[in-house]
């Protein structure tokens, strides 16, 4: 079991207990020990093997999760989350990821009702059942109500990043199976897609049986769903689907193309080739009259036999890629290797974890030519975010810092600050101005009406000194819907005023989403993707946000910081 595994574990272990109401800091312990194994830089498996290494030494773990991380390593399981998923029933957790219900609300609904699944919740609300009990309310049961979708997709698809460690995983297993002679993923998670429902994964093996036995192997495997001559469905973990085809050489490259999808995607390509005597199904592409198959090995030729250039699986979603391929402007999308600056972090001045020298040597690793220090303003008090004096100082440090970066790292003067729900910024403009790069958000007042919220994010366009909008909707992928924003005039305003707009990297955020970064690049608004790093290692998110802007459609010339700074 890998590290990435053992986290989930603890994370797990964690959440349940907190259902069952035990000690606030053995919870902790859990979560604090599921993010130091993250952070790990090498294996909790090799540590544990090696007698000369003791793995509770590590900060952050401690003598019992040590203990349960080396069951994990030689079991693959652990017997005390076994029991406690027995006691906490799923619906229970599904019900606390509703926002503002949480733990202990979900429990007693669940005692009280008898609940089973979400649709005996909203039965329940419609019922009128909910408003009735004690601590409640109608406007809890209305809340509960608006609520529900957000948990029925938490319920059903993970985000695409947890999917990405999934996928890496089982590929390294099956990469060892001797039998395989190419392998591929399919469907939602190669085309970007922020959350995930499922994994799919092609293969040409010279022996069915065995490639299927191998899947069977894995070390999280936890049961067979379906089994057949070229197709097995296994469950992994507590119940997420991987389905593996195997497919033959010559049909590899159709099969991934229906695969992969998307539906809408699919069907412009069937209807292209039916335009030209053609068929394409996941066997191959075929002329009508006489079957004779005319492609299939690759997914290039299946493009071509219908007169177009292979399409990055990131936009096929039957938007604009037909256009652009028929009219030869297929966008070169962007990769991770373009950006050269990273202009959203945090430091241990407020909730990050590490100085600016820490974050500066991490930045120089990873490629970097330049960072802006953006701390929390002074509203965010429960980050002890920075008031005027405290950021001046924290300036005063950064100038100090400089030259031992220099010809290495431009490292900015920034601030993260708050939009504040009366209007305004949380920050005096003379201090502002001081600033080389100045982030605007929202933290507070999400629930505002929309002319409001609007108006918040309008003034701080208009506001001379700052930058670019951070985070512009606020959103948290299956845990809070964004905030009721007019985009259509906070883009204008941004265009008219020379703003920048965030993509959010973080992976429970890829805040623009797709359509909004579309929507952006049509207008001309530069984007800046960045971490919103909290810790060394988040700054390794970058990755997520990129995937993002492909599926948007960006290229490097959309994107600010790929340039060299300044950039504007």
């Amino acid at each position: 079991m890998d590290n990435a595994a053992i986290a989930d574990v603890f994370d797990e272990m964690a959440e349940l207990l907190e259902f069952r109401g035990e000690n606030p800091f053995r919870i902790r312990a859990y979560t604090n020990g599921a993010k130091a194994i993250r952070e790990l830089t090498e294996s909790v498996a090799a540590i544990v093997a090696d007698e000369n290494r003791d793995l509770s030494k590590v900060p952050g773990i401690g003598k019992t999760l040590a203990e349960k991380s080396a069951v994990l390593v030689e079991t693959g399981s652990l017997p005390q989350l076994e029991q406690l998923r027995a006691e906490i029933p799923e619906v229970t957790i599904q019900m606390a990821r509703i926002p503002g219900l949480g733990a202990k609300k979900a429990v007693k609904l669940q005692q009280e009702l008898g609940l089973e699944s979400l649709d005996d919740l909203r039965k329940a609300c419609q019922e009128d059942k909910i408003a009735k009990l004690k601590g409640f309310g109608a406007k809890t049961q209305a809340a509960i109500l608006d609520g529900l979708s957000i948990a029925e997709a938490a319920a059903e698809r993970i985000y695409w990043s947890t999917a990405d460690d999934l996928a890496r995983s089982i590929g390294e297993h099956m990469a060892a199976c001797s039998q395989i002679t190419k392998l591929e993923w399919a469907g939602s998670y190669r085309r970007g897609r922020e959350t995930v429902g499922d994994l799919d994964l092609l293969v040409v093996a010279t022996d069915h049986q065995a490639v299927m036995d191998h899947l069977e192997s894995y070390v999280g495997y936890a049961q067979t769903i379906g089994r057949g001559d070229t197709k097995i469905s296994i469950r992994v973990g507590k119940s997420f689907q991987v389905d593996m085809r195997v497919v033959e050489a010559d049909q590899f490259g159709a099969a991934l193309q229906y695969f992969t999808g998307s539906q809408a995607h699919n069907i412009h390509t069937r209807r292209l080739a039916k335009d030209q005597g053609l068929k394409i199904n996941e066997y191959g592409v075929f002329k009508v009259d006489d079957e004779t198959k005319v492609a299939g090995e690759t997914e290039a030729d299946v493009y071509a036999a219908i007169g177009l250039p292979w399409i990055a699986p990131e936009i096929r979603e039957d938007r604009r890629e037909f256009e652009w391929a028929a009219s030869g402007s297929l966008p070169e999308l962007i990769e991770v290797s373009d950006v050269v600056g990273d202009l959203h972090m945090h430091t241990n001045a407020t909730d990050g974890t590490a100085t600016i020298r820490e974050m500066a040597d991490a930045a120089i690793a990873r490629g970097l030519k330049y960072i802006a220090i953006t701390d929390h303003s002074k509203r965010v008090s429960m980050a002890m975010g920075l008031d005027e004096k405290r950021l001046r100082q924290q300036w005063k440090l950064i100038d100090e810092i400089r030259p031992e970066y220099e010809g290495r790292l431009t490292i900015l003067k920034g601030i993260e600050c708050d939009i504040l729900e009366k209007g305004g910024m949380d920050l005096a403009d003379d201090c502002l101005a001081e600033a080389d790069w100045v982030l605007a958000s929202v933290h507070y007042g999400q629930k505002q009406p929309r002319d409001q919220i609007t108006e918040r994010i309008l003034g701080a366009i208009e506001n001379p000194h700052v930058t670019c909008i951070a985070h512009p909707t606020g959103r948290l992928i299956n845990r809070r819907p964004p905030y009721d924003v007019d985009m259509d005039a906070v883009m204008a305003a941004a265009k008219s005023h020379g703003k920048l707009m965030e993509l959010n990297a973080n992976p429970a955020r890829l805040d623009l989403n797709d359509l909004h970064l579309a929507a952006a690049k049509r207008v001309g608004i530069p984007i800046v993707i960045s971490t919103d790093a909290h810790s060394i290692e988040g700054l390794d998110v970058m990755q997520y946000g990129i995937k993002q802007a492909r599926r948007g459609g960006l290229t490097k010339d959309d994107v600010a910081n790929t340039r060299p700074w300044p950039f504007r």
